[in-house]
């Protein structure tokens, strides 16, 4: 008899949504967790991040409207919003874990290691069940460099008191470009350190050029093909050190060069589990190489984008393999993502550069949407779709550019992942005069095919 049904090892995302459903279906469930009921997205990511960008990206869009109706921007009070991020998130993890508690989900706090298929050791304690779900997501890394003691990482950022007046950034992919779009419009004397020649390699370029002309007209210094070295204490601050023996000093240092599955210390190979630095390996049920242990979430070996939504995704489909409701191997839909620069840029999808290199199969449409709808584009003149579409004029991928470029992505996927042609999107009716609308007047055209 084992003491659960199922056990996870670690209370984010990638577990709770199961959880949830195996409780509804009369299951008993426990959680693992290490640090803080919820997880990162929770705690120090996703709903600390929207919560601290958006006074910004009010700001960004309000300056759009300088000289027609407005005169002056407001500024950001830092301390105050951060106190109310502290207020709001904070308590999020306890809210949580109450929540569990009264549902009679317990959780075991401690580091959860693999003892066997079916027991996990919790700081010495023995926990049992028939099934084992992992889902312990991803940390930080920062490079092994004289002076590493001196770099913050997101998570610190998150928690900021005080925001520096000089900051440098090191990495060029999402979390850099959305921190340094805040620094930006902090007027904080920002830089952002790029190992290669460019930043967020997973967008299109048309669209990363614009976001990174724009943060260099706000002030912003991009130094890329730069390698750092060594970060050392000055005399009014810190002084980071490039290969090429140049060095720029600054208040705080952020590294986001990316981030680590939490494997170690799980007990992985103690018990016969496949994994690698990229994570730990799943077959298309999602079941490790021991058959009644799962892995889902940002810890699991894959090539889709490591989101929220992803691992929210992979953690219901676990729970119907446990039910043994659903016998088909996993199937992702399309799934959009979206960097929180200012303004955004989104995508989802077969991609611009696939559809480029591959002209016999798909047709690109470039809508100058800022330019032809100013007003439900909230006067963003260069707001643009690039749409992607099949021979047979079906809507398979898109990448859009503008304050509302996640609503594009969602809307698109839904498209996509249905299959809707251009004469069932013009068969619904939708709010006006929204963007959302002007979105889908501009689209509609496009899918008639063409004779």
């Amino acid at each position: 008899m084992y003491d659960y049904d199922t056990l996870f090892i670690g209370a984010g995302h990638a577990s709770w949504h199961a959880a949830l459903i195996l409780l509804q279906a009369g299951k008993k469930v426990a959680f693992v967790e290490k640090d803080v009921v919820g997880g990162t997205c929770t705690n120090y990511g996703c709903n600390a991040k929207i919560l601290l960008d958006t006074p910004f990206n009010y700001i960004d869009g309000l300056k759009r409207y300088q000289g027609i109706g407005i005169s002056q921007t407001p500024q950001v009070d830092w301390p105050s919003l951060m106190a109310y991020k502290k207020k709001v998130i904070s308590p999020l993890n306890q809210m949580m874990e109450g929540m569990f508690n009264n549902m009679h989900m317990p959780v075991i706090h401690g580091n959860g290691k693999l003892v066997d298929a079916h027991t996990v050791d919790v700081d010495g304690k023995k926990v049992t069940a028939e099934y084992i779900v992992l889902g312990t997501g991803e940390h930080a890394t920062k490079q092994d460099i004289p002076g590493k003691e001196y770099i913050h990482d997101s998570r610190d950022f998150l928690d900021l008191d005080v925001f520096p007046k000089r900051i440098a950034f090191i990495g060029g992919g999402i979390i850099a470009m959305e921190f340094a779009s805040i620094a930006a419009l902090m007027g904080s004397e920002t830089n952002i350190i790029v190992h290669s020649d460019r930043v967020l390699r997973m967008y299109p370029k048309k669209y990363t050029d614009r976001v990174v002309e724009k943060m260099k007209n706000a002030g912003v210094q991009f130094r890329m093909k730069h390698e750092v070295t060594e970060i050392t204490k000055a005399e009014n601050g810190l002084k980071v050190h490039f290969a090429d023996g140049s060095s720029i000093e600054t208040d705080y240092v952020l590294e986001a060069t990316g981030r680590i599955p939490n494997v170690d210390g799980l007990g992985l190979e103690d018990v016969g589990i496949a994994f690698s630095r990229k994570g730990i390996k799943v077959d298309d049920h999602m079941r490790t190489s021991v058959p009644n242990i799962f892995a889902s979430g940002d810890c699991v070996e894959k090539d889709i984008p490591k989101l929220t939504p992803t691992a929210t995704f992979e953690s219901n489909y676990i729970a119907t393999q446990i039910l043994g409701i659903n016998p088909a191997p996993i199937q992702y839909p399309v799934i959009p993502n979206l960097v929180f620069t200012m303004p955004r840029i989104s995508q989802v999808g077969v991609s611009i550069e696939e559809a480029e290199s591959n002209p016999d199969k798909y047709d690109i449409e470039v809508v100058e949407f800022g330019k032809r709808l100013l007003f439900e584009a909230k006067n963003q003149p260069d707001a643009e779709f690039t749409f992607v579409f099949n021979k047979e004029r079906q809507l398979v991928g898109g990448a859009f550019y503008g304050e509302d470029a996640g609503t594009y992505a969602d809307l698109a996927a839904l498209i996509i992942n249905q299959k809707m042609t251009g004469m069932q999107l013009s068969q619904m009716v939708f709010t006006f005069p929204t963007d959302t609308q002007g979105f889908l007047s501009l689209l509609i055209p496009l899918m008639v095919k063409k004779a």
